[in-house]
């Protein structure tokens, strides 16, 4: 930008437009972990009892616990030795299959920005439709449905539609849903990892069976993010 100032010379200024205010820092999360703790007392006798006794929490900056996870002790899989020696993925995973139970403290929102009441949670693995309805609205297609725990009492595999509808129980219309990333870079001890887009996922490695075989089975739960087209 060109003044004119006193004596006829052309002098040229340059300005920078400072921000008022700086950015706000991005929101931190951390866990703990509490060996020895068993489910809630309100979670059904029979899914209790295929639980581990290994209590995980996420937990905000101010030190709120946001969610606590328990998981399943012997996820059952249908895997042969070469899969199971290559590692497991969701795809060994029989549909339905409980992986666990999950307690929210407070309200929360869930992959799809839905409203998730306070309460308790089975997880149950489902993969996502492929219609034109969810195609494109996840990088991956594997979640857990969230069911209130006074609805699913036992841990038998249920039909697709039946989880539906009971999981639609818990925000009053669609499923309450938690997107799975692929668990690479799960160990024995949990982990909490900050991925793209603010997706901040808790690493698990489950132990797994195959008929007598023992194996394991790593996931990656997102407890704290949101699709991008929700």
């Amino acid at each position: 930008m060109r003044f004119r100032i006193a004596g006829g010379t052309t002098a040229l200024f340059a300005f920078t437009i400072l921000p008022l205010f700086a950015a706000a820092p991005a929101p931190t999360y951390s866990i703990k972990i509490a060996d020895k703790s068993e489910a809630p007392k309100d979670v059904p006798e029979a899914i209790r009892k295929v639980l581990a006794d290994r209590c995980v929490q996420w937990l905000n900056a101010k030190g709120e616990v946001l969610g606590e996870v328990w998981a399943r002790k012997d996820v059952p899989v249908k895997a042969s030795e070469a899969q199971i020696k290559n590692g497991l993925t969701y795809a060994e995973v029989p549909e339905s299959t409980v992986l666990g139970v999950i307690r929210f403290p407070k309200q929360i929102t869930d992959y799809r920005k839905q409203k998730i009441p306070a309460g308790i949670y089975t997880m149950r693995l489902a993969n996502q439709p492929m219609d034109g309805d969810h195609m494109g609205t996840a990088p991956y297609s594997e979640f857990v449905l969230l069911s209130p725990v006074a609805e699913d009492k036992k841990p038998d595999p249920i039909e697709a539609k039946k989880l539906q509808e009971m999981s639609g129980k818990t925000t009053g219309g669609h499923p309450g849903v938690l997107l799975l990333f692929p668990g690479k870079g799960a160990a024995a001890m949990p982990k909490l990892e900050k991925k793209e887009e603010n997706h901040w996922i808790l690493l698990l490695q489950l132990d797994a069976k195959s008929g007598d075989k023992k194996a394991t089975l790593s996931i990656g739960l997102t407890v704290v993010g949101v699709s991008s087209s929700a």
